[in-house]
């Protein structure tokens, strides 16, 4: 097996770097959007913050990243099989300094005065982020473009454990703004906007193309319709993108929730709710880490299979966070579910899109990849809609509905062992 070339480690080392640094971002805002929703949305709507129209409006919050990322997660890989994977990387990061920035301005607006305004401008930098980071699968291409089909899982668990270093000093950054700073609510999205801008800076000086230009630009349009839906009708990838987008509307459902129960039932400020997703980051690169290592002891779909049992469990064991009532007890069931919840996640990720990659046609890997990511997106929209709303009318919902999804999907692996394709 001939190694890989010098210019392709390169890549897959600053593919890492990149994707931490606009991670750190990401992680800064994410545990403040509910209580940014709140601050705002009371004054728009007239209702409680607890309310169910309350809660379908964060939902729709949260959930307006995700949407922007299923409508152009393909596009960005379509237009990086044409063009290259460097240009759409650093288009996407500056996108990320911009709607960064947005936020921050966003969360100056006096709650009292300009809440719809502000409301609005949270909708705009959401999307912005979501249209930026829809990039994430033109950095798997990356990986794919750099490795040999057998090194494909262990490089495409480095993006899982970017995602999870990222997420993890992301919330703490965001704790120490909000500590430090106080009196400065636009610190955290100003912070987060100076970090993707390092990024860009850092991919414009150092990042190679990978991508040997040619052929399928000309053949396709940047959005395709017809070829996202031969995508998922392909008997190799299609169920594969299936799995994945249900496990995902599981956790998701989970995961646009867990500030509210860290707030409601373990009664965590803001400050420990930073620390809280700031553990979940650490799980996800440690199980990462850890992937590379284990991946040359089992295949793609028993590593599939042994993260939907965990990460089915664990969404179904914080529905017990709900139920326990005394605050104690509350903590000791929660951290041991939330752990196998996002271990299970770990373990599930890359096994997909490494089969997705292999079974690809390789002049289309950002393409496939992209519909792949386009479809998890989507799960993101459905799931913390459903999520939240389910939340307000009755807590323990969406994590026992999430946990049955996700230990669902089991039987979906069969199909895939018996599936014998070129790549397989």
């Amino acid at each position: 097996m001939p190694s890989v070339a010098p210019v392709s480690r390169a890549a897959k080392l600053l593919v890492f770097v990149v994707v931490f640094i606009d991670l750190l971002g990401f992680g800064i805002v994410l545990p403040l959007l509910p209580f940014y929703g709140d601050k705002f949305v009371k004054p728009v709507l007239g209702a409680e913050a607890g309310s169910v129209p309350a809660g379908i409006v964060l939902g729709l919050l949260m959930s307006s990243f995700s949407l922007m990322q299923f409508l152009f997660a393909p596009a960005w890989g379509r237009l990086s099989d044409g063009i290259g994977r460097r240009p759409v990387l650093l288009l996407g990061l500056l996108g990320s300094v911009g709607a960064y920035g947005l936020f921050g301005y966003a969360s100056c607006l006096n709650p009292e005065t300009h809440a719809q305004m502000a409301l609005i401008l949270l909708f705009v930098s959401r999307a912005g982020a979501g249209i930026a980071g829809a990039t994430i699968s033109t950095a798997q291409a990356v990986i794919a473009d750099s490795t040999t089909p057998e090194e494909r899982r262990g490089g495409m668990a480095l993006i899982g454990a970017a995602f999870g270093i990222g997420f993890t000093f992301g919330p703490l950054l965001g704790a120490a703004a909000k500590t430090f700073a106080p009196e400065t609510p636009w610190a955290t999205g100003a912070l987060a906007s100076a970090l993707s801008l390092a990024a860009f800076f850092f991919a414009l000086l150092k990042l190679p193309e990978t991508r040997v230009l040619g052929g399928h630009r000309a053949a396709r349009s940047i959005f395709d319709t017809r070829a996202f839906v031969s995508v998922l009708a392909d008997k190799g990838i299609g169920p594969i993108i299936f799995i994945s987008f249900l496990t995902t509307l599981g956790f998701a459902g989970f995961e646009s929730t867990l500030a509210l129960v860290n707030s409601d039932f373990l009664g965590f400020g803001e400050g420990n709710n930073f620390l809280v997703f700031a553990f979940v980051g650490f799980v996800l690169a440690m199980v990462n880490g850890a992937y590379r290592g284990l991946a040359k002891r089992f295949d793609e779909i028993t590593g599939m299979g042994a993260g939907i049992v965990l990460m089915g469990l664990g969404v179904a064991g914080l529905s017990l966070v709900t139920v326990l009532g005394d605050q104690t007890a509350c903590l000791y069931a929660a951290f041991p579910s939330l752990t196998l919840a996002v271990a299970g996640f770990a373990l599930l990720t890359p096994g997909v899109q490494s089969l997705v990659s292999r079974r690809a046609d390789p002049n289309r890997q950002g393409e496939i990849l992209g519909v792949n990511q386009s479809c998890s997106a989507l799960a993101r929209i459905v799931g913390p809609v459903a999520g939240l709303g389910l939340y307000r009318a009755w807590p323990t919902l969406p994590f026992v509905l999430g946990g049955l999804l996700v230990l669902a999907m089991l039987p979906v692996l069969v199909r895939l062992r018996q599936w014998k394709g070129p790549q397989a």
